[in-house]
């Protein structure tokens, strides 16, 4: 006990140093909610501070479930939670189904113990359910507190995400597992290894890596998570669990182009999953409606999907998804991370002009996020925004992305200023939505 307060007094000292770093400056107001905790020293609690900011949809009457983006280990990693609620690709997942939106920063010191954290059984767990009764209290929403959780964890939050799974299955709809999961081995020097409930063989579970994560290249940094992955899968898909495999063929521990898959993957287990008679309760899925693929790491060739009723397979090296559509844009994912999406963007609204300044809103595409925009004025092409999206990682996205899958700081807005208006006209102007497979949107906001 004395050595775990003599722990918190060294980190809380080096966490009120770096107040600056995790200082959140975006703005909590409504439909933006945010509660902090400070650190404790009590044996078993969670020894770093912690924030949780949740979206939750404006027209939302009475909430569903709540998308949980979890960030991996290190101060950057954590960073990132502070933009996680912010972005308007989730928030698309989210609102489709009545969802809220909670991203957490967990206050690690660079350097410090990522398992105090990453394993739930060390007190993040206690901190997070106590974040949805606070932010329910906050929000009027205090349904909070009981509906799923779908979940989606990077590295650390992988570990963190699944260990969520192994704990609690009756509350989890749907977890994405990318790059990290919970040890089911004895291993000196590593936490605790996990029981397997049978109730945790039920909830859909994808495990997403890089295929630089140990798949193709055996000896870089991150070569060991491929090894903790498969063997995490074998042991599950051994009991038939609901758990697939999707390998990014292009990166390696940063996200990538995983959210084309996240997203139709999660939007087909909410679908399946939330009930509409019960925000409380879980429809439960049959492993004999699903499809399934056998599994072929750094193969050349993809292994086309099939209905489990057709599987011939070997059962523990095999990949279960969730439905046809999912399982095609698996295939195309696993291929070069290229998941098509035949359909046009929703168009923005609410366009403003104010001198010259044009502001408008729009939501993201749900399967393909939002690129950027295209501005015209007098039905010609004035400008595109941004006029080069960027992106390091993966796609050219119009809020960019970090490391670990969520927008970069300072937030891009919705805004764009006509440096060339003609003196003494009247303007018309128009402005389209683009999805990151170039499509735009079919109506303008005018």
């Amino acid at each position: 006990m004395r050595s775990i307060a003599v722990m918190v007094m060294l980190l809380t000292s080096t966490v009120a140093a770096q107040d600056s770093v995790y200082k959140n400056t975006l703005p909590a107001d409504p439909p933006y909610y945010r509660v902090r905790y400070e650190a404790s020293a009590v044996e078993g609690e969670l020894i770093y501070p912690a924030s949780y900011t949740v979206w939750i949809p404006p027209s939302v009457k009475v909430l569903r479930g709540v998308v949980v983006h979890q960030h991996g280990c290190g101060e950057g990693s954590c960073k990132s939670g502070l933009t996680g609620a912010y972005d308007l690709h989730w928030q698309a997942l989210a609102r489709k189904h009545d969802c809220a939106l909670l991203a957490a920063v967990i206050e690690q010191p660079e350097k410090a113990d990522c398992q105090k954290w990453c394993d739930p059984r060390d007190g993040s767990d206690v901190v997070f359910q106590r974040s949805l009764v606070d932010l329910g209290k906050q929000s009027g929403h205090p349904e909070m507190s009981t509906v799923p959780w779908a979940i989606w964890g990077h590295s650390g939050g992988g570990h963190w995400a699944g260990g969520m799974v192994l704990l609690h299955p009756e509350r989890v709809a749907a977890a994405w597992l990318r790059s990290g999961v919970p040890p089911l081995t004895a291993a000196e020097g590593k936490p605790k290894p996990y029981e397997i409930p049978d109730a945790a063989c039920k909830v859909p579970m994808m495990c997403n890596i890089g295929t630089l994560e140990g798949v193709t290249d055996k000896e870089g940094r991150f070569s060991g998570v491929w090894p903790g992955v498969e063997a995490f899968s074998k042991k599950l898909r051994s009991r038939n669990a609901l758990l697939g495999i999707s390998i990014d063929p292009i990166s390696s521990h940063d996200c990538g182009n995983q959210r084309y898959l996240a997203m139709p993957w999660f939007d087909a287990c909410l679908t399946a999953r939330l009930s509409r008679t019960n925000s409380s309760e879980l429809n439960q899925l049959s492993t004999t409606e699903g499809w399934l693929a056998q599994l072929n790491p750094g193969g050349k060739e993809i292994e086309r999907p099939v209905k489990a009723t057709e599987f011939t397979g070997e059962l523990e090296t095999s990949v279960w998804l969730p439905s046809e559509a999912v399982a095609i844009a698996w295939a195309q994912y696993s291929e070069d991370t290229a998941v098509h999406d035949p359909t046009p963007p929703p168009a923005p609204e609410a366009l403003v002009l104010s001198g010259a300044e044009l502001k408008w809103t729009a939501a993201a595409d749900l399967e393909s996020g939002l690129a950027g925009f295209i501005i015209e004025r007098d039905g010609e092409p004035l400008a595109s925004l941004p006029e080069q999206p960027r992106n390091p990682f993966g796609r050219p996205i119009f809020q960019n992305l970090s490391y670990s899958d969520t927008p970069a700081l300072p937030l891009v807005e919705m805004k764009y200023t006509d440096v060339s208006p003609v003196a003494g006209k009247v303007h018309r102007y128009r402005v389209f939505s683009v999805n990151t497979v170039g499509a735009k949107s079919e109506k303008a906001a005018e």
